[in-house]
């Protein structure tokens, strides 16, 4: 897979997990985080797979997402950083996630929110080189 449709899927998974069919499925996030999933919440609360998996799941609230991008760790090990605008709590945060590659399926193995003011991220914003 090539880093344009590998940016395109993660993405995609990354928009699913925002979806409310997904978010209270406990099925579907499971297929999605990985067994030793972990987050660091934007609340500063850490929840792990088993946490996201209860009644209700992670819950539903409205959000977007901008400014995607990819960070290719190896060659099965992704970083994805992004914006994203919680339009039920009226926050914006910055968003990163591990993705690794588990038997040809990608899966979230970690996940970090961060309350930030920051309404626009470019991607020289993301660049560090030192």
């Amino acid at each position: 897979m090539d880093n344009i449709s590998l940016k395109e899927h993660l993405l995609q998974l990354e928009e699913e997990l925002l979806k409310p069919d997904v978010r209270t499925s406990p099925e579907e996030l499971s297929k999605r985080l990985a067994d030793d999933f972990f987050e660091f919440g934007s609340s500063g609360n850490i929840f792990f797979k088993q946490d996201c998996l209860g009644e209700g799941g992670i819950g539903v609230r409205n959000m977007t997402l901008h400014d995607f991008e990819i960070h290719p760790l190896s060659e099965n090990v992704v970083l994805t950083t992004y914006r994203l605008f919680d339009e039920t709590k009226m926050v914006h945060t910055l968003r990163s996630s591990i993705w690794k590659r588990v038997n040809d399926l990608w899966q979230m193995f970690f996940h970090q929110g961060t309350p930030s003011s920051c309404t626009h991220i470019s991607k020289e914003d993301t660049n560090y080189d030192g």
